[in-house]
């Protein structure tokens, strides 16, 4: 026997007939003597036509009652699906984040959890029955609903199974693993049959949206392993677990990318200490938060100062340096949006040496020009143009070979 935390994510339940097929899924695991947790988000597109309603209805709406809006999409879909597998004889029931024990901090719309008290969920177990959880939210010590921030379900179910001390937590999506890189940029990407937490942490921060970083951050924390699968079709998924010898023998797990990028080069700032603190304190008190950073070797007494922002935060970046100016003591800017960081990933490179220098070669090949360099223990990132991100990545996963099986 074996408890298992089972995590089904918003298209997952988009319609009926999609919740009675988990409901089939569970049904055969109970049948296997299995005792099972589920979490589920709110139905297809549910929350943000909640969050649109809130954005209609309030040009600032208040958080608390923000939070208690759209935690409540979660409620219709745990609702039906205990609903179903009552009928199917299979003893169900469904409770909200704040009735299964979630306990969270007091940041209304991107709560952190600070405990969970798991007695009545075990409780629930003892009688046989499937335990249906609300994703997304929790409850701060005020009484009131909190959620944990787009994605948050992923967290709501690894921090469930790391207090429930589960086999697995397995979370069900739209696709049926993690891949080598997007497959819509690459036809031969490979399905990966495990990765590290690290790996997962790396590719989750760099573009990957399968899974929410802080799931990856709280499974790697309580060394929960997190079994990535398809919702509506059979397959082993992809494990993530904490890191093993034998995964050293990859140089190279995946490529991943990020396409909400922009570029900010300030020209002709001074060439001394503090220099760096002047151009980014003003950035960093506006909210802005700076990715890659270059400062060249200044020549004349100058130097150029670039750095990456999203593109969302690109305009608001702008109007601050140049606000602060007298502060910065530049010369211009130049910027660009149509740029692109494109990531190797692999816990092999911490025993390899010359990743770089392939991957560098690889792109030259490729009349790839690079644009800014970013390295750490199994990452290497770069900034390049938009228009030439699907040739590099064609040409790094056939480089490395990753369409191949560790």
């Amino acid at each position: 026997m074996s408890l298992l935390v089972k995590k089904y994510g918003g298209t997952s339940v988009s319609t009926i007939s999609r919740i009675k097929k988990i409901a089939d899924d569970i049904s055969t695991e109970v049948r296997k003597n299995n005792k099972i947790v589920v979490v589920l988000s709110a139905m297809g597109k549910t929350t943000d036509q909640l969050v649109s309603m809130a954005n209609k209805s309030s040009k600032s709406p208040n958080l608390r009652d923000y939070d208690l809006l759209v935690s409540s999409g979660e409620q219709i879909s745990i609702s039906l699906l205990s609903m179903i597998l009552n009928d199917n004889s299979i003893a169900a029931i469904s409770l909200t984040g704040w009735q299964a024990g979630i306990l969270t901090n007091e940041d209304h719309s991107k709560a952190r959890i600070l405990n969970i008290s798991t007695n009545k969920i075990k409780n629930i177990l003892l009688k046989n029955s499937v335990v249906i959880i609300a994703g997304f939210q929790g409850i701060n010590k005020n009484g009131d609903i909190t959620t944990l921030g787009r994605g948050g379900s992923d967290t709501s179910a690894v921090a469930l199974a790391a207090a429930l001390k589960a086999k697995e937590c397995q979370i069900f999506t739209d696709v049926d693993g993690v891949y080598t890189t997007d497959p819509k940029y690459c036809n031969n990407a490979r399905k990966l049959d495990s990765l590290t937490y690290e790996e997962m942490l790396e590719l989750s921060g760099l573009g990957s949206k399968v899974l929410q970083l802080r799931s990856v951050e709280f499974a790697s924390k309580y060394n929960v392993p997190i079994r990535v699968l398809h919702a509506h079709q059979n397959g082993s998924g992809t494990l993530i677990k904490k890191e093993e010898k034998k995964m050293e023998d990859a140089l190279i797990s995946g490529i991943a990318f990020t396409k909400n990028e922009s570029e900010i080069m300030i020209k002709g700032v001074k060439d001394r200490p503090g220099v760096a603190a002047k151009i980014l304190g003003p950035i960093g008190d506006s909210n802005i938060e700076v990715d890659m950073i270059v400062q060249n070797v200044g020549s004349d007494g100058l130097a150029d100062f670039t750095f990456t922002v999203s593109r969302s935060d690109f305009k608001k970046a702008i109007q601050v340096i140049e606000k602060n100016k007298k502060i910065m003591g530049y010369d211009s800017i130049n910027s660009t949006k149509n740029i692109v960081k494109l990531s190797l990933v692999g816990v092999g490179m911490r025993s390899h040496a010359g990743i770089a220098g392939k991957m560098f070669k690889c792109l030259a090949r490729k009349q790839i020009n690079i644009r800014m360099i970013s390295t750490s223990e199994i990452k290497i990132s770069v900034v390049i143009e938009q228009k030439n991100l699907e040739l590099a990545v064609q040409a790094l996963h056939n480089e490395f070979k990753l369409d191949k099986n560790r």
